[in-house]
């Protein structure tokens, strides 16, 4: 956490650049607000700083209808749907999709599966269950560069369900088998 003088000093000058950084809480109406909020500048023994907005409401205060805090820089609010992408991403980059389908993703989002795959259209540019072959072909990949295991051991560890799936994904993606790419570098 800022200072107090820090955090004061960016408050009396509505300092963009601690937007989201910490917020203000006004003893005296009860209200807390981020320090770019165009409302009267409270005096200064009325406040009180806090480093985010659930701790600000946690200690009572409720947010300013003026400048919506919830909605400051950093917050997922704020993010909007890039937030859901990203824990969507992070969740393939786990192996969701190498058990899961991707209407359990989205129910574990709390999203429906269309609405998922619009999202990863319009952030990722492709589809949940393309994200996650990508992924999967390139953990084989450095699988096969890394190591001296067998063809079907690769395919379970990068998240293949079988070496079928993984002998055509290899030969769609690169055009060639798997073990041939192996022979190469050898």
């Amino acid at each position: 956490m800022l200072s107090f003088e820090t955090c004061n000093a960016a408050r009396l000058r509505r300092d963009p650049r601690y937007d989201g950084r910490f917020f203000t809480a006004v003893k005296t109406t009860g209200i807390y607000c981020r320090p770019v909020c165009p409302a009267k500048q409270p005096l200064t023994r009325n406040v009180a700083y806090y480093p985010t907005a659930a701790a600000a409401e946690a200690a009572g205060f409720r947010p300013c209808l003026r400048c919506r805090p919830e909605t400051a820089p950093f917050c997922p609010a704020w993010n909007g749907t890039r937030s859901t992408v990203a824990r969507a991403v992070k969740l393939i980059n786990g192996g969701a999709l190498d058990e899961c389908s991707v209407v359990t993703l989205a129910t574990r989002l709390g999203i429906s599966s269309r609405h998922l795959a619009r999202l990863f259209e319009r952030h990722v540019g492709a589809s949940p269950q393309q994200l996650a072959k990508t992924l999967r072909v390139q953990r084989a990949k450095r699988l096969l560069d890394a190591g001296d295991h067998n063809m079907t051991e690769i395919a379970f560890q990068a998240g293949f369900g079988s070496l079928r799936r993984f002998n055509a994904a290899f030969a769609e993606l690169y055009g060639r088998s798997p073990s041939s790419l192996r022979a190469r570098r050898v």
